[in-house]
């Protein structure tokens, strides 16, 4: 796998850097967000480092594909409830002006339950 010495995430991969872990296999890493944005929030990147969305290519269609079936069932393991009732949300920002701020793909999973809404 590619890794990018400097990369916070490449860091955290490594075990350089502590994380909440949520789930670890060949591929790909989920971990908790340090500043959580909602009860339920973690991240899914890929080992492999990918600067961003604007750098996925054909070739990392199963890696894109494994990402977005793992949300689901992370959301779910990490206390959000099932749709329709309950549901998530799945942000990735791409580049500066989509608000990335670490140059690693990642795709946030936020969710869980917000007693201020209704429904």
């Amino acid at each position: 796998m590619s890794a990018d010495a400097n990369c916070i995430f490449c860091k955290i991969v490594a075990g350089q850097i502590p994380s909440r872990k949520v789930f670890e296999d060949e591929d790909l890493f989920a971990f908790h967000d340090i500043a959580p944005w909602a009860p339920v929030h973690f991240l899914i990147i890929p080992k492999l480092h990918i600067p961003s969305m604007a750098q996925v290519g054909p070739e990392h269609a199963a890696l894109m594909g494994k990402i977005m079936t793992l949300a689901p069932q992370l959301a779910i393991e990490q206390g959000c409830r099932p749709y329709p009732e309950g549901g998530f949300r799945i942000v990735t920002n791409t580049g500066a002006e989509g608000g990335q701020e670490v140059h690693h793909l990642h795709v946030h999973v936020m969710g869980g339950p917000r007693p201020w809404l209704k429904g």
